[in-house]
């Protein structure tokens, strides 16, 4: 196997030797074992054939985390690879530094031991090869199918993750056509049925995140309890309607399974392994840019002004497009989102419903896209499908030509609604190959896209850096009009959705309350119980941009709710891209506290769920004998998420390396702080 690497390495070494350093020995009876450990010796992954079934187990630090586990597939044609023999074994070392175009870090190592073993079954009739990789941070495993088969299907996978102990974990409930969902919180033994991520954490602390990386021509992932091992959980593929999981007239092979292990919850936070499993790019990206920006759809949401072209509350006008775009234009802000500009929405549900190409007559896109670009701001185009893929894909050419033509260089997706066909599922491999089709359409065009009710993430970003960010959670808008999500939401999310890659969760309300306009509120959503706010404090709502990364970044209020405003300045100063990132303090589910540095200057958020907290955190990751100019947006003693959520405190102050920050939190609060040195 030869690593890929095109991406400035500092070092790249790759030893090849049959066996190597993977031993071979008896270990669980008369198994045949093939183990690999990380660069720092400290996770051991021994791969197992034992009665000619394949098995793992992962340990680290001498304990175990995942007994044995079974590995293989089984395919229609009565066909389960799960009998073989080894006939081949490969084995070697990456290191390599390579440098993202943006994201939260500058430069990434990508370090890691691997193993190929090319399997056979015993009958002789079909190869399997076992690609296995160890990072200091996690392992990974896939399944490679070398062989150019026509009409294979997959019915499902045999992939276990066997917990050795009943870990706490966090989780959000599966379902086949969207990821909007709360997260819970129980022990492994307690659940049944649901999404990855999914995260799990010792008694002893240790933290473990099951996920996927680099999904191609192949269907998602669920996990699901088995049925007579209540800490063994076992891969789920989103099948076809006709119960086939995966489709292949060729070589293919899985996504990554993906073990992500940290000491604690700063330590998954901290890592990249889903990036480094993730192919480089290839080809001329350097036309990728990112943005933060404002944009008519909060309004929307709010039941301040519709979608649709409909007695005169129309959102997408002409005027209000343009008081965004010279909003933006005077803060600094990139770029404008505007929905609801092309025809389409007034039959929403109906077949072949949207044009992507043609305005209501109350909104001149040539004349707004030309005004945007005279102003220096970035005009970010939507194209809500409302689920009906057969439509776009007819249409996204000419679609994604017309933004082309007029300076648009940024689109949003959206697939708010059942998928056409209606028999197949929003996450199965039919809306795999559709979001792959238009990632490389778009990369084509020289369109970044932000897709919204996507698959899960997995990593794409890095090979087609175009492909920028993603909704793919319970996120701000459910806040507008239904229960909302409480403060703990929020915390979680970066444990378990966060792990999956950039997340618009379209922060940066400071209209908390959501009265601000309150007289002109109609109610649209049937979820609407009339006690929409957004459970957070305005420190939390600034703390929420840099805490969730996004390299298109929305500040997602109204302009109205931001002029004037004196913590606006925060917003006008938030970089989309960092350099460095530190992890300071970090509990899943309760809070987290990180550092991101851009250039000289270094950014700390931290948010709380419902509970009060105050922390001491140490500032010796600033630069040794260096000053420091603070500027923080902070929680009061009256600021609560319930009560006083607006209410804050902007303070200035000057701090060195050896000082201590103590940082206060209101019950659903937080902080943003920016360091300058000086």
């Amino acid at each position: 196997m030869t690593p890929i690497s095109n991406m400035n390495p500092k070092k790249l070494f790759l030893q090849r030797f049959f066996l190597g350093w993977i031993l071979l020995f008896p270990r669980w009876g008369t198994a045949q074992n093939y183990e690999i450990k990380s660069p720092d010796n400290e996770l051991l992954l021994t791969v197992s054939i034992q009665d000619s079934g394949l098995y793992y187990q992962l340990r680290y630090l001498q304990d175990t985390l995942l007994r044995s586990s079974q590995l293989g597939v089984v395919f229609a044609a009565a066909d389960t690879l799960r009998q073989f023999v080894c006939v081949s074994v490969d084995s070697g070392r990456v290191d390599e530094d390579w440098f993202p175009l943006w994201g939260v870090k500058s430069r990434i190592r990508n370090n890691y031991r691997f193993l190929r073993l090319t399997l056979q079954t015993k009958s002789g009739s079909r190869h399997m090869e076992m690609d296995v990789r160890a990072y200091d941070d996690g392992v990974a495993f896939r399944y490679v199918f070398p062989d150019s088969i026509v009409g294979a299907e997959l019915l499902s996978e045999l992939t276990a993750f066997n917990f050795n102990k009943d870990a706490r974990c966090w989780w959000s409930w599966a379902d086949y056509n969207t990821l909007e969902k709360t997260y819970q919180v129980g022990r492994v033994s307690a659940v049944s049925h649901f999404a990855a991520p999914f995260t799990a954490q010792t008694d002893s602390g240790v933290c473990v995140s099951i996920l996927e990386a680099a999904i191609d021509d192949y269907t998602t992932m669920t996990l699901k309890k088995s049925e007579l091992d209540s800490l063994s959980l076992v891969v789920n593929l989103v099948p076809w309607s006709d119960g086939v999981a995966v489709k292949s007239d060729g070589p293919f092979h899985s996504p990554w399974r993906v073990i992500q292990v940290a000491p604690d919850p700063a330590g998954l936070l901290s890592s990249t392994l889903l990036w480094n499993l993730n192919s480089p790019p290839q080809g001329d990206f350097s036309w990728v840019k990112p943005i933060r920006y404002v944009g008519i759809w909060w309004e929307m949401h709010l039941g301040l002004s519709t979608w649709k072209k409909d007695g005169g509350r129309h959102g997408a006008t002409t005027t209000n497009a343009k008081r965004y775009i010279d909003f933006a234009a005077e803060h600094g802000i990139e770029g404008v989102l505007v929905e609801g500009w092309n025809t389409g929405w007034e039959r929403w549900g109906e077949k072949d419903a949207f044009d992507f190409t043609t305005p209501f007559s109350d909104f001149d896109l040539e004349d707004i896209a030309s005004y945007a670009n005279t102003r220096n701001v970035k005009l970010i185009g939507h194209h809500e499908t409302g689920g009906d893929i057969m439509a776009y894909e007819s249409r996204m050419d000419s679609a994604f030509a017309l933004y082309r033509k007029l300076g648009i260089d940024y689109v949003k997706t959206g697939y708010a609604g059942p998928v056409n066909p209606s028999t197949e599922s929003h996450h199965g491999q039919y809306m795999v190959r559709h979001f792959n089709r238009v990632m490389k359409t778009a990369a084509r065009y020289q369109l970044m896209l932000d897709v919204h009710e996507p698959v899960i993430p997995t990593g794409w970003g890095r090979t087609y850096p175009n492909l920028m960010t993603f909704e793919g959670v319970r996120g701000m808008e459910w806040n507008a009009w239904s229960s909302g999500n409480p403060p703990s939401h929020t915390c979680t999310l970066p444990f378990t959705r966060g792990l999956a890659g950039p997340m618009d969760y379209t922060p940066g309300i400071f209209d908390v309350l959501c009265d601000a306009f309150s007289s002109k509120r109609v109610k649209w959503n049937g979820e609407d119980i009339g006690k929409s706010a957004v459970h957070s404090t305005l420190s939390n709502q600034l703390a929420l941009l840099v805490i969730n990364y996004s390299p298109m970044q929305m500040a997602a209020d109204l302009p109205d709710n931001y002029e004037g405003h004196p913590a606006f300045r925060f917003i006008e100063a938030l970089p989309t891209t960092w350099d460095e990132m530190k992890v300071l303090s970090a509990s899943i589910g309760e809070y987290v506290v990180i550092a991101r540095r851009r250039g000289n200057d270094w950014y700390i958020a931290a948010i709380t769920d419902e509970h009060s907290r105050e922390l001491t955190l140490k500032l010796d990751f600033l630069e040794a004998g260096k000053r420091y100019r603070v500027e923080a947006c902070l929680d009061t003693p009256l600021s609560h998420f319930e009560q006083q959520p607006e209410s804050y405190s902007i303070q200035t102050g000057v701090v060195q390396p050896t000082d201590e920050f103590q940082c206060w939190m209101a019950p659903g609060g937080g902080a943003m702080i920016i360091l300058r040195p000086y």
